[in-house]
């Protein structure tokens, strides 16, 4: 199969070297630009040599991943390590060490290979695919962690050769006898971080060059590690058994008081024995001899681990890639093969040759049994001079990219900058200044396993971000590489967080709580990507389930919530209702409805498209849990209807409707945007030109003016939606059985104000809610146990359960007669309080004079009827006609008496609510009756209701069509 370079791939990675694509001619104006070539075989030509160009400085699968790769893995541990993990663990926990790592890794690497193959990659490695799959935060935190892990790890392998030269040129300290010529560096910590320094400072100089002569430079050192390979598995058949002398540091017991017994100074290679084997088989935890702490398994896979956690060099390379999507899979899975063989031929080799004394004693003992001592020193040197270049420049690449995603905002700004070639030289610095704090740690060991564990953590990322993807089941995510499951994501996972607190438990906790300390401060700091997040799609592919699961032919009333859908013509002039309404949802459904009047067949295209993104951003602004509906219909009713059928989905449905009141209330402007003039938001034909470049929040006409509008409340356009209208909206309602709300005074409805301590400092800060449970146009009945009534009160109760409201008093007004036994009407009412757990103040209201007002009017229309019926002969016939009228508007109407019921009336239980004795109430909760049946007695309705309320401050008409409350469990 080819190398192929998909043609996206060019645009996504130009950036790296994009001084030298730039045109010259960019900026200019049309007229300026140059000429473009005419035909097509040019413009092909053209095209095809600006690929070779681009392609002439990129790596190939072999030079860019292979070669890293390989050498980051063999690194230290092969020739440093290999026996000292046999010497500790046995053979048998050896090769299982590799096992469990390797198994680790190869479900790492599957999840690598599946998401670079899906989609062409830039610079960054796995932070770019974990960032692109998992969104900012993830990625963001992760490739912190991956950026310090790179430091570190190449702070190790420093240390490692630093270890080698110091082994192989140092002096013995304590006045140990030199047993080499070649011994006459001195040693000791400060001489050891001397050393580092300096290797650390070589390392820089070949990254600050450039990826190019790094790749040359590991080319050389991968053909010297490989010949050196070759000699040691050759000098395992062709030595013969020798005796070797022990490091000077190796032969004093290194015990907590340095007073313990010597150990053997000499150790054999024995060549390979049945009886060295055997010896080798189990494990035999001692003393390190360089860091002086016991071994266990979990520091020993600790060390050895880190001979695996070079599958990233690849990756990291991605943005020096030709074809990251193509070499990368193919160069990390041969590469992990390569060494995992290598690693168990090792270990079998070294079993069944080397005595367990010089295993534990000599972890440069390849070097005293190679054919020739100093092939295996210039391996040491190369391997790890190598892994910590590889380390260093993976560090920059990965810190470069965080910086151009501008996720910590100016704090990584100077990581930015790159040299004409594209090589980000100030964030190479930045790394290899983050390097030489590492090493002041002094030891190898030391940070082995900080090392790993940010290895590990990383690894498990990449996992997640493939599960995630698999998952959600995005349409998107089809990589090329199908040789993974989810099931393989998830041992990928477990392996990790497993080993990470096998290795160490506070380290690992440590590093998992920095990670969701800086996921916290990415989410509330960064801005808005448009990578896209996988929470999206998760949640969109759970909810869809559960919503399949949500029967409504389960629901009971015990169970039941608000469901509201609330009808807004303007947000500027509907903030207060909007922050009310969202109280009393309950964390049930809660959606915003929108009419816009309008013929889509005379539109050229959806006018309603461009404006979800305002209604959004008002969600946002005001802290509200809503989902947003827009319709466009050809009168409001129409619209509200089609609202009413299709809002929600499956079990979740609005089952109550919130309209603004029909009146004449002044508009007034409460999402003023403070930066825009007077005159800007004075044009009432809507927006306006310069409300076009403010932020989407702020694309709502303005509100208008007394003499542009009239009576319409909250909803639709007032110049075409008159009372009939708006009265037929609230009996389509409940004849679809929906809950009806109007809404009124909450133009001026302030939340932050009423329930703030000094709006009511008058009564000690008191908020009250007042409801009155009784139909107040029906005085013949005043039964508060039907439906709408307790629909009421399970609305206020409601109210009353939200954190900002639980300090507002409920007052239940009873209205009774003189006639009626009022104490007998309280206990019920508190009885029936005490069984529905509402918690409330009752307050009985004699309404005598209201009543009698009523039925004052009721005898004059008796009168008439006696009157027509005493006319002559002659009007007979007319007279019957008329009573015939008037008692087909008494049959179709209901409640029958709202037909008959005068405006003293009305202005009289207006007055009785007004008049009651206390503070004044944040909201009143009223008793809406239904329309009348006859649709000519609509505006008569509207006007009853007007009356009813007027000047009563922020007010809810209610009425319920469902049940909502039980007393049962």
């Amino acid at each position: 199969m080819s190398e192929r370079t998909p043609l996206l791939h060019y645009r996504l990675s130009a950036s790296v070297s994009e001084p030298e694509l730039r045109s010259p001619s960019a900026g200019r104006s049309p007229e300026q630009q140059p000429r473009r070539p005419s035909s097509r075989r040019q413009r092909s030509g053209l095209l095809h040599l600006q690929q070779q160009q681009q392609q002439t400085q990129k790596l190939s699968t072999f030079f860019g991943v292979v070669i890293p790769t390989l050498l980051s893995m063999f690194s230290v541990v092969v020739f440093l390590r290999i026996g000292f993990v046999v010497g500790q663990s046995g053979l048998y926990q050896a090769i299982a060490m590799f096992l469990v790592a390797y198994f680790i890794i190869c479900m790492t690497v599957l999840s690598v290979c599946a998401i670079s193959t899906n989609g062409a990659l830039d610079a960054g490695g796995a932070y770019y695919m974990i960032s692109r799959a998992l969104g900012p935060e993830f990625g963001g935190s992760i490739g912190i962690m991956f950026f310090l892990a790179n430091v570190c790890g190449s702070a190790l392998y420093v240390l490692g050769l630093v270890e080698a030269v110091v082994g192989t040129f140092g002096l013995p300290e304590d006045g140990i006898a030199i047993t080499s010529p070649y011994q006459v560096l001195p040693s000791g910590y400060w001489w050891s971080l001397l050393y580092a320094t300096a290797i650390a400072l070589l390392c820089l100089l070949v990254c600050l060059v450039g990826a190019h002569i790094y790749a040359k430079a590991t080319f050389v050192i991968f053909l010297v590690v490989m010949f050196v390979l070759g000699t040691i598995f050759i000098s395992f058949f062709a030595v013969g058994p020798r005796t070797i002398n022990l490091p000077s540091s190796a032969t004093v017991n290194p015990g907590i008081n340095s007073t313990g017994p010597t150990v053997p100074t000499l150790a054999n290679f024995t060549g390979f024995k049945l009886d060295t084997l055997l010896g080798n088989l189990r494990a035999d935890y001692t003393v390190d001899y360089t860091t002086g702490t016991m071994m266990t398994f979990a520091t020993v896979f600790a060390v050895m681990f880190n001979g695996c956690t070079g599958i990233m060099a690849g990756s990291n390379m991605s943005g020096d890639l030709k074809n990251p999507s193509y070499s990368i899979p193919r160069g990390t899975i041969t590469a992990v093969i390569f060494t995992f063989i290598i690693y168990n031929l090792l270990s079998l080799l070294v079993a069944c040759s080397c005595d367990r004394v010089l295993l534990q004693r000599d972890y440069s003992f390849l070097r005293d049994i190679n054919v020739w001592r100093p092939f295996v020193t210039i391996g040491v040197y190369s391997s790890t001079l190598s892994a910590a270049m590889s380390n260093l420049i993976g560090a920059s690449r990965i810190l470069y990219a965080l910086a151009r995603d501008d996720l910590f905002g100016k704090v990584l700004f100077p990581a930015k900058k790159t040299s004409q070639s594209g090589n980000p030289w100030v964030s190479v610095l930045i790394s290899w200044f983050l390097v030489q704090l590492v090493l002041f740690s002094g030891k190898l060991n030391t940070i082995a396993s900080i090392v790993t564990i940010f290895f590990l953590l990383v690894y498990a990322a990449v996992d997640l971000a493939c599960l995630a993807l698999e998952w959600a089941s995005a349409p998107n995510f089809r990589p090329t590489f199908r040789y993974f499951t989810w099931h393989t994501c998830v041992l990928g996972i477990v392996g990790c967080v497993v080993m990470m607190f096998l290795i160490n438990a506070i380290y690992a906790s440590a590093s998992i709580a920095f990670m969701l300390l800086l996921l916290l401060l990415i989410h509330y700091l960064s801005p808005t990507s448009s990578w896209g997040y996988i929470s999206q799609a998760l949640i969109f592919h759970q909810v869809r389930k559960y919503l399949l699961m949500l029967d409504v032919r389960k629901d009971h009333v015990k169970f039941l919530r608000p469901q509201i859908l609330l009808m807004v013509s303007n947000p500027r002039s509907s903030v207060g209702l909007i922050t009310f309404i969202n109280d009393i949802k309950k964390s049930g459904l809660y959606v915003l409805g929108h009419v816009q009047l309008g013929d889509l067949n005379t539109l050229p295209s959806d006018p309603l498209q461009s404006q979800y993104d305002s209604w959004l951003s008002l969600v946002d602004h005001l802290n509200i849990k809503a989902f947003v509906n827009l319709t466009l219909a050809d009168s409001v009713r129409h619209g509200v209807q089609h609202l009413l059928f299709i809002s929600g989905l499956g079990g979740m449905r609005p089952n109550t409707l919130v309209l603004g009141f029909y009146d004449d209330c002044l508009p007034q402007d409460t999402l003023v945007d403070p930066t825009l003039s007077t005159s800007q938001m004075s044009d009432s034909s809507g927006l306006c030109p310069e409300l076009e470049h403010q932020p989407p929040l702020f694309h709502f006409p303005s509100a208008r003016a007394s003499s542009d509008r009239q009576d319409h409340g909250e909803l639709g356009d007032g110049k075409v939606l008159g009372p009939q209208e708006f009265v037929a909206i609230i009996a389509d309602a409940m004849k679809m059985l929906k809950n009806v709300v109007l809404a009124r005074y909450f133009n001026t409805f302030d939340r932050a104000k009423v329930l703030s301590p000094s709006a009511s400092s008058s009564f000690k800060g008191a908020v009250y809610v007042d409801v009155w449970p009784v139909n107040l146009l029906r005085p013949d009945s005043c039964s508060y146990v039907d439906t709408c009534s307790l629909f009421l009160l399970q609305l206020a109760c409601i109210l009353n359960m939200v954190r900002a409201w639980r300090k507002a008093t409920l007052r239940i007004f009873l209205c009774v007669e003189d006639g009626r036994s009022v104490k007998g009407s309280e206990e019920k009412l508190d009885q029936l309080l005490k069984e529905l757990r509402i918690k409330a103040q009752i307050y009985p209201v004699s309404w005598d004079q209201q009543v009698a007002l009523h039925w004052q009017r009721q005898g004059k229309w008796g009168k008439k009827q006696q009157l027509q019926s005493t006319e002559t002969n002659s009007e007979e016939k007319r007279a019957k006609t008329d009573e015939e009228d008037e008692i087909e508007d008494y049959v179709n109407s209901f409640p029958s008496n709202t037909t008959r019921l005068s405006d003293e009336y009305l202005s009289a239980v207006n007055k009785l609510i007004l008049d009651q004795a206390g503070p004044p109430p944040a909201v009143r909760f009223l008793y809406l009756p239904r329309p009348p049946a006859d649709t000519r007695r609509y505006s008569v309705y509207l006007h009853q209701l007007d009356l009813l309320t007027k000047d009563l401050g922020p007010t809810l008409l209610i009425h319920g069509v469902t049940p909502v409350i039980t007393t049962d469990l």
